[in-house]
C-alpha cells in the first residue's frame, strides 16, 4: 500500500500535524520502519479522504506551481537577455579589433608600395662584365716593403709525406697495471 509522510498525510485530509502526532502518541495511529504511516492505517482512523478538501489542496498545489514555473521562467529569461548582451559586446569588440587590424594592414602595404628613389634593384641593374674574365676582380698586392713577391705567391705549408701513427690511448687501468707497455 501507499505510505504518507506526515505532512502529506495532513495535506490529504485538511487537518494540523499536530493532530496526526497526537494520534500516533496516543497509539491510534502507527508509523512504519521508514517514518511513514500506511494509507490503509491512516482510512481506519480517519476514514476516507474528502474529495472536497482533496480538491482545494490540488488547486492550491497547482496554482504554486505555475507561480514557480512563471518566477523560474523569468529568471531564465533575464539570464539569457544578459547573456546576449554580452554577445552583443563581445561581437562589437571583435568588429572594433578587425577594423583596427585592417587599417594596420592598408599602412604596411601602402609603405610597401611607395617607391624608392635612391633604391635599385637586382632587375634594375645593368649586366657587367664576366666576373671570371674581369681583369679587376682580384685585388692588386700592395708591397709593404717587408716581404718580397716570392714569399706572398707561396703560402702552401708543405706537408710531410711519412705520418708517424699515434699510439694508441690507454685507459687508467691499463695504465696502472700495464705501466710499460
Amino acid at each position: 500500500m501507499k505510505a504518507l509522510s506526515v505532512i502529506e498525510l495532513a495535506q490529504l485530509y485538511g487537518m494540523n500535524r499536530q493532530s496526526i502526532y497526537k494520534r500516533i502518541n496516543k497509539g491510534d495511529l502507527s508509523k512504519n520502519s521508514d517514518g511513514k504511516i500506511d494509507l490503509s492505517e491512516a482510512i481506519r482512523v480517519f476514514g476516507e479522504p474528502s474529495n472536497k478538501n482533496n480538491n482545494v489542496t490540488t488547486l492550491q498545489s497547482t496554482a504554486v506551481q505555475k507561480d514557480t514555473e512563471v518566477d523560474m521562467l523569468k529568471q531564465q529569461v533575464d539570464i539569457l537577455k544578459k547573456q546576449l548582451e554580452l554577445a552583443h559586446e563581445r561581437e562589437v569588440f571583435q568588429r572594433e579589433q578587425l577594423e583596427a587590424k585592417d587599417n594596420q594592414i592598408e599602412a604596411i602595404q601602402r609603405l610597401l608600395e611607395a617607391p624608392k628613389t635612391n633604391m635599385t634593384t637586382f632587375t634594375d641593374q645593368k649586366p657587367s662584365q664576366d666576373i671570371a674574365t674581369d681583369p679587376r676582380s682580384e685585388p692588386e698586392p700592395k708591397h709593404d716593403g717587408l716581404t718580397t713577391p716570392e714569399q706572398t705567391e707561396n703560402k702552401r705549408i708543405p706537408v710531410p709525406e711519412h705520418i708517424e701513427q699515434e699510439p694508441e690511448k690507454r685507459g687508467f687501468w691499463s695504465r696502472f697495471f700495464r705501466p710499460y707497455d
